[in-house]
């Protein structure tokens, strides 16, 4: 048997405040939740989630100060299907309160938005906007 892949089995992101990173993540994205984590004391660390969007694959949220906090950075972009998608989402936000910046990426449309931890969550879209982005600053170029 070859050795390959099988999609991804979940996304797990490290939190400082799980009860604060729970409310806010469980707002934004409507998850149901599936297991939760305790520790030796029986304090939940933890916690999976069934995400609709993500197919089979989970979502969960791990209580770890020591290495939360990826400020800035954007360890996972999440798909949306295009621009009506994007506008969706950016009224989804506002509802909520959540600032965001809508651009136009390398190939279609980005909404960035930041969890209580300074985390970028990036919802990129799979249809392309049709513009030229090659030679912007900070946009990908395609290589052979």
């Amino acid at each position: 048997m070859k050795a390959e892949l099988d999609g991804i089995f979940a996304v797990k992101l490290p939190v400082k405040d799980l009860a604060l990173s729970r409310e806010w993540y469980e707002k934004v994205f409507e998850l149901t939740q599936l297991f939760e984590f305790p520790d030796e004391d029986g304090v939940v660390r933890g916690v999976a989630y069934e995400l609709a969007g993500l197919g089979d694959s989970g979502f969960a949220l791990r209580e770890r100060p020591d290495i939360a906090g990826l400020s800035g950075f954007d360890p996972v972009l999440f798909g949306i299907k295009d621009k009506e998608a994007a506008d969706a989402w950016q009224d989804h936000l506002t509802d909520l309160g959540i600032k965001y910046e809508l651009v136009l990426a390398t190939i279609g449309w980005l909404v960035i938005f930041h969890d209580p931890d300074g985390l970028e969550i990036h919802l990129y879209s799979r249809a392309g906007h049709g513009e030229e982005m090659a030679g912007t600053p900070g946009r990908g170029r395609a290589v052979a």
